[in-house]
């Protein structure tokens, strides 16, 4: 027998066995199929003998370390495996990487070059992420992103001043003795600025010719710069639709650049379409305005031709009839021949109605004149079309009224306005007491915060019946009464301000003049004329500053002083007069210190209006003088100084000014306030 065999012995005979029965396997399938004939018995073979593993069993080896114990079966490992499909086959989420925030963190400092002999320094720190975003905390890859959309910046703004052969570089670097900084060094190299070579239009021309090329205001040599083109492209647009052309249309522009020449030849396709004459109107939407009514709007006539800043006019007349929340007007192409070769177009008018009913209150307060609140509500259509109802009252520590008002717009021209008046009142001031009842009407054109107007006008008639008594006791039994008072007011205004509420430059003169007849129960008839003219100027000084000066002359002939009633003589104080005095305080008085008017009256007025922002700062100076005669005068003119504060909205500026009277009397306040909305003048 042969000896043990150590490590694979074990491993190796039984594969050779295996091997073995394979073959017998093998041999038996074969012989089973073919049938082959009998060989010699393998057992006989010596050599398949002594291949076989020897039956004694074999003692351990002493040199051999010690058998493990096999471990006991695991029972889970006979259990049958589950189905694929209750697996979840979703990746378990890595774990956050966590890092040192605090050490990735950088501070940075940046430095342009290049762009400040171009002029574009500045406009590029305004827009540079790099100066946007600084304070914002950041990394080095941010820095990165932001040097890199700066470089872009950098580059199109020198292409659109010219410079189409600019580049620009960003480059990074840490800054020395100072860990966790670096610095960022934009470099910009702008080249040579391109100019403008040829410049010309393509499309059928114009009548008169050339129309575009005098439009389009641009000239060989000019430096190539983009809003240059777009600002004179736009100038087309505008300008041919002013001279007959309302369809024009502006091809894609063609700049054919040079390198040699550093230059750009300059083509516009333009497709003017028809010169086109006015035809009729078309309206659409809401009828509240039919086509006859609008085309009274109109500042043109049928078959003149078209120009788009009389549209636009008639489309600002619409909108201030307040009728409206949105109307809009466009021409519409006929087809149809006009005069001298033109094609006749419609106006469309699109409506959509607005609120017609409104509700508004105001407040104020003047020294002098007590708190007054002022409410209002209108119904702009009640009577279509365009005729108003208005109903407002006044409720005041010394003055309380109701008014009722008809009012017809636009009364057949545009503009025109009729009204018609009634009106309660009740007034107690230093000067008077009074009870009134007034009827009146008037036909005029006036401006309003919509449609502000170079010239205005009123032409009216009222009708006064009044009691009232002056304060002063030595009036006291004389002027006690009630006073009948016809008058005829005529006032006609021009203006060349810039704004209604709030004006920076410009002028405005008025003068109002009414013949006045009056009957007194207590005495008899008596005629004479009130007659005041103002002037103002507006002055800007600077951004921001702006010098507003205004004068007024009053007067009043034909009658004298005491016999005239109380309510309709001349007075002067308050904040629409001379601030410092109370309302209708300065001029003459009683020996109760009380004012008891004048037939004259000369006022002067210069403020400085400073604003910043949406608020403003305003010192002022006034003067004004009454007079028991006719004749205006500046002997012993009155002063008043202050200064007031200003709060502009959207629709005005809110005022508040303080005064007080120079050279103080008795009787007068020490200190004048006045709050109320707009400027003084």
């Amino acid at each position: 027998m042969r000896g043990p065999r150590v490590g694979m012995g074990v491993k190796g005979d039984i594969s050779i066995l295996c091997a073995g029965a394979a073959l017998l396997a093998i041999a038996g399938g074969a012989h089973a199929q073919a049938q082959p004939a009998p060989q010699d018995d393998p057992f006989d073979d010596p050599l398949f003998q002594q291949a076989l593993p020897p039956l004694d069993p074999v003692p351990p080896d002493p040199a051999a370390p010690p058998a493990v114990p096999a471990a006991p079966a695991d029972p889970a490992l006979s259990e049958p495996l589950p189905p694929l499909a209750t697996f979840d086959t979703v990746p378990p989420e890595a774990p956050p990487e966590v890092k040192d925030e605090a050490a990735s963190l950088v501070r940075y400092s940046v430095t342009v070059s290049g762009l400040k002999p171009i002029g574009l320094e500045d406009e590029f720190r305004d827009l540079a992420s790099l100066y946007k975003d600084r304070k914002d905390t950041t990394n080095a890859t941010q820095v990165q992103a932001r040097a890199d959309e700066d470089v872009k910046l950098a580059e199109r703004m020198m292409r659109a001043e010219g410079y189409y052969d600019g580049t620009a570089s960003a480059t990074i670097t840490p800054t020395a003795n100072k860990p966790g900084e670096v610095s960022v060094a934009i470099v910009a190299a702008p080249g040579t600025r391109y100019s403008l070579g040829t410049i010309a239009v393509t499309g059928p021309d114009t009548a008169p010719p050339g129309l575009v090329l005098k439009a389009l205001a641009l000239k060989s040599g000019d430096p190539l710069q983009a809003l240059a083109v777009e600002n004179a492209e736009a100038q087309v647009a505008l300008h041919l639709p002013e001279q007959g052309y309302p369809f024009i249309r502006l091809g894609p522009r063609d700049i054919a650049l040079d390198e040699a020449t550093h230059s750009g030849d300059y083509t516009l396709p333009v497709e003017p379409g028809p010169r086109a004459s006015y035809g009729g109107f078309r309206v659409e939407g809401e009828p509240i305005l039919d086509a006859r009514r609008v085309a009274r709007f109109a500042r043109f006539k049928s078959g003149e031709v078209y120009d788009s800043r009389e549209v636009d006019d008639l489309r600002q007349a619409l909108i201030a009839t307040s009728l409206f929340s949105t109307v809009s007007v466009e021409p519409v192409r006929t087809n149809a021949p006009g005069p001298d070769g033109t094609e006749t177009v419609d106006l469309l008018v699109r409506e959509v109605r607005g609120p017609w009913r409104s509700l508004s209150v105001l407040g104020g307060y003047g020294t002098g004149e007590g708190l007054k609140i002022t409410g209002s509500w209108s119904h702009r259509n009640l009577f279509p079309p365009e005729g108003a109802l208005i109903l407002e009252g006044v409720a005041g520590t010394q003055q309380q009224s109701v008014k009722s008002t008809f009012r017809r717009s636009d009364l057949g021209k545009r503009d025109r306005t009729f009204q018609a008046s009634a009106e309660v009142a009740r007034q107690r001031y230093d000067a008077y007491d009074a009870e009134t009842l007034t009827l009146g009407a008037s036909l005029s054109r006036q401006s309003t915060p919509l449609w502000q107007k170079r010239w205005t006008y009123s032409l009216g008639g009222e009708l006064i019946a009044s009691r009232e008594r002056a304060t002063g006791s030595d009036l006291l039994t004389r002027d006690r009464g009630t006073y009948i008072i016809a008058a005829l007011p005529l006032q006609v205004g021009y203006d060349r301000s810039d704004s209604l509420l709030d004006p920076t430059r410009g002028f405005r003169l008025s003068a109002r003049i009414s013949p006045e007849a009056q009957k007194q129960t207590s005495a008899g008839f008596d005629g004479y004329v009130r007659m005041q003219f103002d002037a103002s100027t507006y002055r800007p000084l600077m951004d921001g500053l702006v010098l507003a000066a205004r004068a007024r002359l009053g007067m009043i002939n034909g009658a004298s002083r005491d016999s005239i009633a109380p309510s309709r003589r001349l007075y002067a104080g308050g904040g629409g007069s001379v601030r410092g005095f109370g309302y209708q305080e300065l001029g003459p008085k009683d020996l109760d210190a009380n004012p008891i008017g004048g037939r004259s009256l000369t006022e002067f007025a210069v403020e400085a209006r400073y604003r910043f922002g949406n608020f403003g700062v305003v010192p002022f100076l006034d003067a004004g003088r009454v007079g028991e005669g006719s004749t205006p005068s500046i002997s012993g003119m009155r002063y008043g100084a202050g200064i007031g504060a200003r709060y502009y909205t959207n629709f005005g500026p809110m005022r508040i000014d303080v005064a007080t009277p120079l050279a103080r009397q008795r009787g007068e306040s020490r200190v004048a306030v006045y709050i109320s909305i707009g400027q003084a003048f």
